[in-house]
C-alpha cells in the first residue's frame, strides 16, 4: 500500500539535474562524491577523510584535522526539532551528523534532514537581489533594492494608508526574526501581518486556547512513549513528521499500546495501526461525538475529573445524545461497533493521547473540530498527566514559535491581545510612547454603510488573514473594512502555492502595485505569469546561516548557531528588516535597546527583549545563555522525561529546551514545563493548572477548579489570575522586593492593583507565585462550553462543497457573516452548490497532504537533487474502481478538475486502494506548472526547482473557518478524466 518504487530506480526524469550519472543506489561516499564534496570542498581543505556514519564526538569529528569546527543548528523542515551537527572547515560546511546526543532525534534524520546541507550550498539559490523589468529579471544591488522598495512603500502608505501593505512572514523564521517582523508591523502601523499557521494550525490555537488556556501541544513527542492508547486523527506522521514516529512506535512496542488511526486515507501511519478507522473527510465531529455517545452511555467518563476541572460538560452531553451509532454511520461512514471499540480503548486503556495535524484543522469547522478533540480528552481525564494530552504535530520548523511571537492578525507577541492593555505593555517593553504607536495606524473612513473607525479602534482590530489577501486586493473598497484595499505584498519565507483558490491568488498578484519576495529560493509568488514590473526578489539566507532560537511542537526552544556565513549575496532576516526600518525612518526607535553590529541586529539581544516582555506565555526564562547550555549538554537529558539530572552545574533539573511556560526571570532557573496543566508537580518543578482566563463565574456556576490544585500549592482550591490587587488581599505583596514594587508602581500608576502576572515587567508577581506554589495564571476549569465562539458546543456542519447535498439542510455551514474585515459567503456558496448539483458533476472528494520527500510549498526541497530524485512527479491518488470507470491506468496523465473557476490540473495518476471509491488525494508541495502550462521559464535563470508540478490549490475551493479564517483544502470536490 506504499508509493510504488520501480526496483529503486526513479521514474521519468524531468530535469537534467537528475540525469546522467546518478547511480541506482548511493552509499555515503558516492553521495558525497556526487554532491561535489570530495571533488570540491574537501579538496580545498586538503586530504580529509570521512568515515562511516557514527556520532560526532566533542573531541573529534567525521573529518580529521585540528581545523574542524563542530556547530549545532536545528533542521529547517518539520516541527519535531531535530538537531543537525555540522562539521565546518575554513568556513565551508563539509560534513553532517544527525546529532546522536539530541533527546529528540537521537541520531536519526528523515530524507529531508539527511540532505539539508544542500539547502546552504545549492546552486539553485537566489544569489543576489533581482528586479522584474518589463517581464525580464535584472540583477540589482542591495542598496538599490532597499532604496526603491522603501520609496515605493512610503508612496503607497501616503496614498492608501499603512493597512494597504500586507506583511506575510514565515514559520521558517527564527523566534527572533518572527518577533522582529511583528514589531516591524506595529511600528509600520498595521495588524495585517500573518504567516503559515493561518493555513495549518490557527484553528488548533483558537480551539485549544479557548478550552483550557494555551493553544499548544500539551505534552511532547517523547512523552508519547508513555501512552497505552494513541489515536492519530487527521495526521500522517510517518511521512509528515518521520522522526516523531520513533517515539510513537517505541510507545506502541514498549507498552503494547493501542495505535488507532482515523483518516479518510490508508496512510503509511495507518499501516502501523492496531486499528484503522476510515471516515468521510469533514465528519470529524460526528466521529468524536459518536465515541462520546458510547462513553457516556456506558459510564466510562472520568466523573471526578469532570467535576473538579471541567465546566459545562452537561451541555456537551445534550449535543452528543443526537449522535447515535446509526446517525454517525449515516453521516461519517464509520460503523457503530468499531467506534464503540475505539471509544472503550480511549476511555479505559489509559493513559491515552489524541494526536492530530492538518487533516483535522483545515476545515470550515476546524476550530470546532479541535474543541471536540479537547472535550474528548477532558471527558476521559486524558490531559495533564504523562502519556495523555493533545499532541498537536505542527508543520514547519518554527510554526509554533512564529505563532507565539505574534505573526498573527489577532495578537501581539506572546498572545497579548490587540487591546489597549496589550499595546501599552509592549510599548513599555519597546520603550516607545503608546501614543506614537497609535499615531502610526490609519483612521478608517465611513463608507457604504460602514462606520468610521478611529486610529485606536483600527489598532485594536484584527487584520486580514493570509488565506484571503487576494480578496482584499480585488474586492470593491466598500467591502473591505480598512482605509484602502491591499496594494502591496511583502512576502518573507512563504510559498504562493499554499493558499486555496490559486486562480484568484494569481489575479490578486497581477493587481498589486508592489510585490517583494524575500526567500532563499524564488517561490510561486515570483514564478507565475502574473506580473511584468514592480516585483523584487531579495535573497534571504536559511536559518542554518544565522544565529537564533526555534520552538519545536512540544514548546521546547533550541538555539541554533550559525553554521556558515550566508551564501552568495544573501543576508539574514534581521539585517534586511533593520535596513528597511532605517530606510523607512523608525530604526532608531525600533532598535533602541537592541545591539546592532555592522548593520546586523544581534540575535541574543532580540531574545533578551522577548524575555523582558514574554510574561504571559512564559517566554521570560529562556535566556540565550540557558539555551546555549542545553545545546552543549544535550546528552545529559533523559530520552523520555526530557529532564537533566538535578545536580548538574549547568542544566541541573531543566527540561530540555525549557518548554514554555518557563516562569520568571532567567536567574530564577525555572525548569520549563514538559507537560501542561499537570497538578502532580509543584509549579517550581514544571507543574500547573488549567488557566483561569475566562473569569471566575458564569450563570451562577464557578469557573474555578474545585478540590483540585497543583502539588505544594498554598491555595487548595481554584483561584483567579494574579494581580497586585489579589496579592494585597492575600498579604503576598509584602513578599515583593523594593525594586519589584517600584517597577509595579511605575507601571500601574493610580491603578496599581490592576498590574498582573502578565504585565509586571519586574517579574516579582511570578516569582512570589512560584514561592507559594501557585500558577500565575490562576487555577480554573477547562471549558466544554466556550460561549464566546460561534458554536459554543461544537456542532457538525457539512463542507461548503459537500458530496452529500442530502445532509446540507440538516447540517448547513454557518450563515454569511463579516469576519476579518471582509464578508465570508460560505453559506451562499454552499447553497448555490446544492442548487447546481455540483456533487453530480464533481463526484470525487478531494483531499491533500504531505510527502516524506518534500516540505511546505516545496521550493527548497524540490530544488534539492537528492530529494528530487526520490519523487519526480506530481500525482493524484485515485481508487482502482474510479480509475477503471474512467479508463485511467496507473502512471498516465490525467486532468483533475475543480468545482470553481473552471480550474484544472494535469498530473499523473497513482491508482491505489489507499483511497476509497469516490475519494482522491494529492500532495501539496508542488508548483511550477499551472493548469497544464509549464512555468519554468518565469523563474530567474538557474533558480528553477529541479522538479516542477501542478499545485493542488489550483483546484481547491471557497470555505473559511469563522473563528480564524482557516481554508478548507481537506474536503472539496473534483472530477478526474484521462488526459
Amino acid at each position: 500500500m506504499l508509493t510504488k518504487r520501480k526496483s529503486g530506480v526513479a521514474g521519468r526524469t524531468t530535469h537534467p539535474s537528475v540525469t546522467g550519472g546518478l547511480p541506482q543506489s548511493l552509499d555515503r561516499r558516492s553521495f558525497l562524491r556526487q554532491s561535489g564534496l570530495l571533488a570540491g570542498g574537501l579538496a580545498a581543505a586538503g586530504s580529509l577523510q570521512l568515515g562511516a556514519v557514527r556520532p560526532a564526538k566533542a573531541a573529534g569529528s567525521a573529518v580529521s584535522g585540528p581545523e574542524v569546527t563542530i556547530r549545532k543548528n536545528v533542521c529547517t523542515h518539520c516541527s519535531v526539532g531535530c538537531t543537525v551537527t555540522a562539521e565546518v572547515v575554513n568556513g565551508v560546511w563539509v560534513g553532517q551528523e544527525p546529532s546522536w546526543a539530541s533527546p529528540i532525534n537521537r541520531g536519526t534524520h528523515c530524507a529531508k534532514g539527511a540532505s539539508i546541507r544542500e539547502l546552504v550550498h545549492s546552486e539553485r539559490r537566489l544569489k543576489y537581489p533581482m528586479k522584474l523589468v518589463n517581464g525580464e529579471w535584472q540583477r540589482i544591488s542591495w542598496e538599490q533594492a532597499i532604496d526603491e522598495i522603501g520609496d515605493k512603500l512610503q508612496a503607497i502608505r501616503e496614498k492608501s494608508g499603512a493597512d494597504s501593505v500586507y506583511w506575510l512572514g514565515s514559520a521558517k523564521y527564527t523566534n527572533e526574526a518572527a518577533y522582529l517582523l511583528r514589531k516591524f508591523a506595529a511600528f509600520w502601523g498595521t495588524n495585517n501581518v500573518d504567516h503559515q499557521a493561518r493555513i495549518c494550525h490557527s484553528t488548533t490555537v483558537a480551539g485549544v486556547a479557548n478550552t483550557w488556556g494555551y493553544g499548544a501541544q500539551t505534552n511532547s513527542y517523547n512523552d508519547i512513549r508513555n501512552a497505552k492508547t494513541m489515536i492519530i486523527m487527521g495526521g500522517n506522521p510517518a511521512e509528515a513528521h518521520p522522526i516523531s514516529m520513533q517515539h510513537v512506535l517505541s510507545g506502541k512496542e514498549i507498552n503494547r499500546a493501542n495505535l488507532i488511526v482515523i483518516d479518510p486515507r490508508f496512510t503509511r501511519t495507518a499501516a502501523h495501526a492496531t486499528e484503522y478507522v476510515r471516515l468521510r473527510s469533514g465528519t470529524d465531529i460526528p466521529v468524536i461525538w459518536g465515541m462520546l455517545w458510547h462513553i457516556f452511555e456506558n459510564g466510562w467518563e472520568d466523573k471526578e475529573f469532570i467535576k473538579n476541572r471541567v465546566y459545562a460538560m452537561e451541555d456537551v452531553r445534550k449535543e452528543v445524545a443526537k449522535w447515535t451509532p446509526d446517525e454517525v454511520e449515516r453521516v461519517s461512514g464509520v460503523p457503530g461497533e468499531q467506534l464503540r471499540r475505539v471509544a472503550e480503548l480511549f476511555a479505559k486503556e489509559k493513559p491515552a493521547t489524541l494526536i492530530w495535524c492538518m487533516g483535522a484543522t483545515q476545515h470550515t469547522v476546524g476550530t470546532a473540530n479541535v474543541r471536540a478533540f479537547c472535550i474528548l480528552c477532558l471527558a476521559t481525564g486524558n490531559v495533564g498527566k504523562s502519556g495523555t494530552g493533545a499532541n498537536i504535530f505542527r508543520g514547519h520548523t518554527n510554526v509554533q514559535g512564529a505563532t507565539d511571537l505574534g505573526l498573527d492578525v489577532t495578537t501581539l507577541p506572546l498572545y497579548y491581545g490587540l487591546v489597549e492593555g496589550g499595546w501599552r505593555h509592549w510599548a513599555r517593553v519597546w520603550d516607545v510612547e503608546y501614543e506614537w504607536l497609535q499615531s502610526r495606524f490609519d483612521e478608517v473612513p465611513a463608507m457604504a454603510g460602514r462606520k468610521a473607525r478611529s486610529a485606536k479602534e483600527n489598532m485594536e482590530a484584527p487584520g486580514i488573514t493570509s488565506t484571503r489577501w487576494f480578496d482584499a486586493v480585488k474586492l470593491p473598497a466598500e467591502q473591505i473594512d480598512q482605509r484602502s484595499p491591499i496594494k502591496a505584498m511583502m512576502v518573507f519565507g512563504h510559498g504562493g502555492n499554499t493558499v486555496t483558490r490559486m486562480p484568484e491568488a494569481v489575479s490578486g498578484m497581477s493587481a498589486l502595485d508592489l510585490l517583494v519576495v524575500g526567500d532563499p529560493h524564488p517561490t510561486t509568488f515570483a514564478a507565475m505569469d502574473a506580473r511584468k514590473d514592480n516585483t523584487y526578489l531579495l535573497p534571504i539566507c536559511t536559518s542554518l546561516e544565522m544565529d537564533g532560537s526555534r520552538t519545536a511542537s512540544n514548546r521546547s526552544l533550541q538555539w541554533g548557531e550559525q553554521i556558515v556565513k550566508p551564501a552568495f549575496e544573501s543576508k539574514n532576516d534581521y539585517e534586511v528588516l533593520y535596513r528597511l526600518a532605517t530606510k523607512l525612518g523608525f530604526a532608531d526607535r525600533m532598535f533602541k535597546n537592541i545591539k546592532v553590529e555592522n548593520g546586523v541586529p544581534e540575535a541574543e539581544d532580540l531574545l533578551r527583549e522577548i524575555n523582558r516582555g514574554g510574561w504571559s506565555t512564559g517566554y521570560c526564562g529562556q535566556s540565550p545563555e540557558r539555551l546555549k547550555a542545553h545545546m552543549r549538554n544535550q546528552h545529559k537529558f533523559d530520552l523520555v522525561t526530557l529532564r537533566a539530572p538535578k545536580d548538574d552545574p549547568e542544566v541541573g533539573g531543566d527540561y530540555y529546551g525549557l518548554p514554555w511556560p518557563c516562569w520568571g526571570k532567567p536567574e530564577i532557573r525555572h525548569p520549563g514545563t514538559h507537560i501542561l496543566y499537570s497538578t502532580e508537580l509543584h509549579v517550581k518543578d514544571g507543574g500547573g493548572t488549567f488557566r483561569a482566563r475566562f473569569g471566575t463565574e458564569r450563570n451562577g456556576q464557578t469557573l474555578l477548579a474545585e478540590d483540585s490544585y497543583s502539588l505544594g500549592s498554598e491555595l487548595t482550591d481554584g483561584y483567579p489570575e494574579f494581580t497586585m490587587g489579589v496579592f494585597k488581599k492575600l498579604g503576598w505583596d509584602k513578599d515583593l522586593s523594593p525594586e519589584e514594587l517600584a517597577v509595579i508602581t511605575k507601571i500601574g500608576g493610580n491603578k496599581v492593583d490592576a498590574v498582573s502576572w502578565a504585565t509586571d515587567l519586574s517579574g516579582g508577581i511570578q516569582r512570589v507565585c512560584l514561592d507559594h506554589g501557585v500558577s500565575p495564571f490562576g487555577n480554573g476549569k477547562a471549558r466544554a462550553n466556550a460561549w464566546n465562539l460561534p458554536d459554543p458546543v461544537p456542532v457538525h456542519r457539512e463542507p461548503v462543497y459537500s458530496p452529500r447535498p442530502d445532509l446540507v439542510a440538516k447540517y448547513p455551514t454557518r450563515p454569511d457573516e463579516r469576519q476579518f474585515r471582509m464578508p465570508n459567503l460560505g453559506f451562499s456558496v454552499q447553497k448555490a452548490a446544492v442548487e447546481r448539483n455540483v456533487a453530480k458533476d464533481f463526484p470525487i472528494i478531494l483531499s491533500s497532504g504531505r510527502l516524506v520527500e518534500y516540505e511546505g510549498g516545496g521550493e527548497e526541497t524540490r530544488s534539492n537533487p537528492w530529494l528530487a530524485e526520490l519523487q519526480q512527479d506530481m500525482f493524484v491518488e485515485i481508487n482502482t474502481k474510479d480509475a477503471a470507470e474512467r479508463g485511467i491506468k496507473d502512471g498516465q496523465f490525467v486532468w483533475v478538475y475543480g468545482a470553481e473557476n473552471g480550474a484544472k490540473t494535469k498530473v499523473k495518476a497513482l491508482v491505489t486502494d489507499r483511497v476509497a471509491k469516490g475519494v482522491a488525494w494529492m500532495p501539496f508541495h508542488f508548483s511550477g506548472w499551472y493548469q497544464g502550462k509549464d512555468m519554468r521559464g518565469y523563474y530567474p535563470k538557474g533558480t528553477d526547482p529541479v522538479v516542477l508540478g501542478e499545485s493542488v490549490n489550483t483546484i481547491t475551493t471557497y470555505g473559511f473557518d469563522p473563528v480564524t479564517g482557516m481554508q478548507e483544502p481537506k474536503a472539496t470536490l473534483c472530477q478526474i478524466q484521462a488526459a
